[in-house]
Parts: structure tokens; C-alpha cells; sequence
């Protein structure tokens, strides 16, 4: 999720380019030298001296409470929702519905290029299930924008702008080129119909070649995580890597209802890349190394854990992303803070598994921190309230950022009264605690302890 061609060179490369003002100056994943500064803080000086970094919040105890406190939230001083250009099918909402938002900033051609993704539903459904129609791409020269679909009318004349990739595609599948596999296409059953969906896409350019990492989800034939490369630019055409032919990436998992026997494997594929290698990293623990062909993963069973202290007990968790940052690395997972009433009649927020008196309030960001990719990870701490299931980047000018996209389905943003505001492309900036610490943070309105 962060190196190779993600990283950046300084922002003098990008002096020229359009739109690139001191009032754009939002995110590019990190880069080898030595990050430029970033532009929500001034220069350091000789004169003025070091700015303090924030200092961390002490935790909640014990281990496995969830912080949430305002100050955590993706708030309007903070962040903002990204003006997508719209498809005919968001006109209605006006704007564009999306889950699992994935947003990161590459080096072009000597410009930074934005990219976003995430899982969009079709008109006439309110969820991205029992099927959806594809992977949607939008770009921009800011993070401001103007955001546009990408343009692939070049690749599929006739198809809607921006898709590029679905299901639909089977009929291009060729010998020795396949981009949708039978595991990929649409079926039909008597309880839900027609079935297939893809979640949670991340674009990546790694060695002069555009990458997609997405799954299938729940409603599909096999369940599980694939990618997808383009040899040309962006808007592809893509095709599925030979890792991916036959069955989702890594091992089947236990049977669950609704999805075929033997059909379901780890969801929520994500790409890490520093230097020459690349890993495969999977929810809620798992990793690979990738071949160095990039066409399938080097240890395809029996896939090796993250090291890291779980809680206990430990909750199911979701789209785990691996980014770094100085020199250290940063895991990132979705966990749902569960509130309960405790002994004394107060209300209790966790990252509990489900039980019994147990509602899901918010689908938080949770983050740990390592001086290794593969661990040992420190103990977790809240990063973002109701910020789950995103991932970091950096930007042209060296400023940290995470995605966002408010979980419509249960907890906070399912009220009623919330819910027109729910699954949004949203990023918010972040904070670094410094070098002692070594902690990423939603940007707080208020930094002093507890």
C-alpha cells in the first residue's frame, strides 16, 4: 500500500502542475527521500525551532475499550466528502454511494495523479448485494479535485464510462487472457436471484503496471480476494492474474450460510509494496509475498499471521492495510465498538465480539504500530471513530491522510436520521505524535490529555 512508484519525489517536481496551489495542497503515498513537508503545518526554522509534535492520549483500560471521544471523528474542520463526478445513477442521491473508500496519489509522468475506487451498488438496490456491476475508477490532479471517471472509452466504446472491470466482461476473456473467471460471473439462485458482487477495490502502480486488489463478496459463487493487472494505463484493460484463475488468494474457511460449501475464503485483499517486493496482506491477519512476476503469491496455504496483541476475547476484523511511515509500520484494521451496560449501570464501549446486550455503535479505525512489516505489532489504539475499513496515504506535499465512508448498515450512520449521509468517499487528515511516540491520529481539535 505504500513504495515503489506510489512514492513521492519533492514537491518541487510538481511546481508546474495544474491545480496544484498552496489551497489544493491535500494527498501521494510516501516517498524514499525524506518527506516534504507537509502543508498543514508551516516550515520549521532556525529561528522558530522544531514544532511540538500532539502527544498521545493515554488509553482506556483495559486493553480492548475503544476511545470515543469527538475529538476522534472525522469532523468538517478535518475532513471532507470528495466531489466525485457523478454517473447517471447517482444523480438521483447527488452524489455517489460508496463503501470501502480507497483513495491514493501517484507520480505520473512528473505529476501527481489521485486516484479513487471503493464498492458501488446498481441502480434500483439500496446495498452493493446480492450484486453489483463492477469496479468504478475516478482521478484528479488534486484532492480537491476536479475528480472525473477515468476514460475508458478508448478500451469499451460502447460500456459506461469509468467501469473497468465486472463481471459483465466474461464475453473478453481469450486463450491465455482471462479477465473474468467462471468463480467471477454472475449466477442465480431461488432465494436471492441473480448473485455476484465485487468489494472493497484498492488501485495500485507498482513497477510501471497498474494493479487492482479486490474480492468477491458474499453473494458470489467463491468469496474471496483476486487481482487484477493492467500492462497499459489506468483505465486498462485489465486482466486477472494466473494466482487468481481457479479460486480466490490462500485457504478456504469454515462454512457459513449463504455461501456455497467450500466457496469462501479471506476477503478484503490489499496490496503493501516497498522497493522491489510486494505482499499480498489479507483480513483480519494474514500476508503473502508476492512472486516476483506479481502473478500469483509465492506461499498460496497455510499463510503466515501478522504478529500483534489481539484482545481478548478477540472480535472479527476487517480490511486490514499495511502503511509506512519514518521508518515504522502501521496496521490497520475495522473493528465495531460494541456498547454494553457494565456492572455499575454506565455504558461501556469495546471492541467486544457479538453477544448478547451488545450494539454496534461505530465501525472504528484501529491502528498498531511495528519496527517490522510481519511484527510484533504494539497494543491497538482507537485512531478514528467511525472510520473503519479505509486505508492511509500520503499526499503531493507529504500530508497524512485515511479514507472514510460512515458503515450505512449498522450502528450510528443506520439511524434514520443519519443514514442520507452514510457510505461517502470521505478523507480526513491526520497526525503523527512523533518519533518517541509514534502514533497516527484523525487530526484533534483539542491535543492535551485526558
Amino acid at each position: 500500500m505504500t513504495g515503489g512508484e506510489n512514492r513521492l519525489r519533492r514537491r518541487s517536481l510538481l511546481a508546474g502542475a495544474a491545480g496544484m496551489g498552496a489551497a489544493a495542497a491535500l494527498p501521494v503515498t510516501a516517498a524514499r527521500a525524506a518527506p516534504p513537508v507537509s502543508a498543514s503545518a508551516p516550515a520549521e526554522s532556525a529561528a522558530s525551532g522544531p514544532r511540538p509534535r500532539p502527544s498521545n492520549w493515554p488509553d482506556p483500560e483495559p486493553y480492548g475499550l475503544a476511545d470515543t471521544r469527538l475529538d476522534l471523528w472525522p469532523r468538517d474542520d478535518n475532513s471532507f466528502v470528495l466531489p466525485l463526478e457523478p454517473r447517471p445513477r447517482d444523480r438521483e442521491l447527488g452524489r455517489v454511494w460508496m463503501r470501502d473508500t480507497y483513495v491514493n496519489c501517484f507520480v505520473v509522468d512528473g505529476r501527481a495523479l489521485y486516484v479513487a475506487t471503493g464498492t458501488t451498488r446498481v441502480p434500483g438496490l439500496e446495498a452493493a448485494g446480492p450484486w453489483n456491476d463492477g469496479i468504478f475508477v475516478w482521478t484528479a490532479p488534486s484532492l480537491k479535485g476536479p475528480w472525473k471517471l477515468v476514460d475508458t472509452t478508448g478500451v469499451r466504446p460502447g460500456a459506461e464510462k469509468g467501469k473497468v472491470w465486472s463481471p459483465e466482461f466474461v464475453g473478453e476473456n481469450r486463450p491465455g487472457r482471462t479477465v473474468v473467471a467462471p468463480w467471477q460471473e454472475y449466477w442465480h439462485d431461488e432465494q436471492f436471484g441473480r448473485r455476484g458482487n465485487v468489494w472493497a477495490p484498492e488501485v495500485h502502480r507498482f513497477k510501471g503496471k497498474w494493479y487492482i486488489v479486490a474480492c468477491m463478496g458474499d453473494h458470489s459463487r467463491k468469496v474471496g480476494s483476486f487481482m487484477l493487472v493492467s500492462e497499459a494505463g489506468i483505465e486498462g484493460p485489465y486482466r486477472l492474474a494466473e494466482g487468481s484463475l481457479d479460486k480466490p488468494f490462500g485457504d478456504a474457511l469454515p462454512d457459513v450460510p449463504h455461501i456455497e460449501p467450500g466457496a469462501r475464503f479471506h476477503i478484503d485483499g490489499g496490496l503493501y509494496t516497498e522497493g522491489d517486493d510486494a505482499w499480498l496482506v489479507l483480513h483480519n491477519d494474514l500476508y503473502a509475498r508476492f512472486r516476483s512476476d506479481m502473478e500469483d503469491i509465492v506461499t498460496t496455504t497455510n499463510l503466515p499471521e501478522f504478529r500483534q496483541l489481539p484482545y481478548s476475547p478477540e472480535p472479527y476484523l476487517e480490511g486490514a492495510h499495511v502503511f509506512k511511515h519514518k521508518g515504522k509500520y502501521y496496521l490497520l484494521h475495522a473493528a465495531w465498538d460494541r456498547t454494553s451496560v457494565d456492572a455499575y449501570g454506565s455504558t461501556r464501549n469495546a471492541y467486544d465480539p457479538p453477544a448478547p446486550g451488545r450494539v454496534q455503535y461505530q465501525y472504528d479505525a484501529i491502528l498498531a504500530v511495528s519496527d517490522h512489516f510481519e511484527g510484533p505489532y504494539s497494543k491497538r489504539w482507537t485512531a478514528g471513530v467511525g472510520a473503519g475499513h479505509n486505508n492511509i496515504f500520503e499526499d503531493h506535499d507529504g500530508g497524512l491522510w485515511a479514507t472514510f465512508f460512515r458503515n450505512p448498515n449498522f450502528g450510528h450512520w443506520s439511524d434514520p436520521s443519519r443514514i442520507a449521509d452514510a457510505a461517502v468517499p470521505g478523507v480526513v487528515r491526520l497526525e503523527w505524535t512523533g518519533p518517541d511516540d509514534n502514533r497516527l491520529y484523525v487530526q484533534r481539535e483539542s491535543r492535551g490529555g485526558r
